[in-house]
C-alpha cells in the first residue's frame, strides 16, 4: 500500500506534546514510520516535500526529516501538466497551494492514504485518496 505523509505530519514531533491530541498523533505518526522500515507501506516522497522541508528554518527538523526521502519506495520528482491542473482544481475548492501540490501529487503517484494532521484537509473530500490523520489510519490498519 502506498501512502503519503504531508509536511505537517513530518513535523508533528517537533510540536508541544504536552497535548494529548498532538502526542497520540505523534506516536501514531512514529508508528507508521516504524511500519514503512518494516516494508509494510510504500511511502512517497514528492519535489514538495523537498522544497518545503528546505526551507524550514530549524536545522534539527530539516536533518529528521531528510532521510525520508531516501527510505521512500517512490518519489515524484518533477511538477507535471497531470499534477498542476488537478492542484488548481483542488485550490479553486479553498485548498491552499502547497497542499493542493502535496495532495495532488500523492494522486500522481496512486497513494492509497494521504496522512495530515491538517483538519482542514481531512474534512476535504478528494477524489483519488483517502485523507486521514495518524491515529485514524493507525487505527483502519490495526482494526
Amino acid at each position: 500500500m502506498k501512502i503519503y505523509l504531508d509536511n505537517c505530519c513530518y513535523n508533528r514531533p517537533f510540536d508541544d506534546q504536552s497535548q494529548i491530541k498532538i502526542h497520540l498523533e505523534t506516536q501514531a505518526k512514529l508508528y507508521i514510520q516504524a511500519k514503512i522500515k518494516d516494508g509494510a507501506y510504500k511511502l512517497v516522497w514528492s519535489y514538495i516535500l523537498d522544497y518545503e522541508n528546505g526551507k524550514n528554518p530549524y536545522e534539527e527538523k530539516r536533518l529528521a526529516i531528510t532521510p525520508w526521502k531516501i527510505l521512500a519506495a517512490s518519489h515524484v520528482t518533477e511538477e507535471t501538466e497531470e499534477i498542476l491542473i488537478f492542484a488548481e482544481s483542488l485550490a479553486s475548492k479553498g485548498i491552499k497551494t502547497y497542499d493542493a501540490l502535496h495532495i495532488s501529487c500523492a494522486v500522481s503517484a496512486h497513494c492509497e492514504y494521504y496522512i495530515t494532521t491538517d483538519k482542514k484537509l481531512i474534512n476535504t473530500p478528494v477524489p483519488g485518496i483517502k485523507i486521514v490523520n495518524p491515529i485514524t489510519f493507525v487505527d483502519e490498519m490495526e482494526g
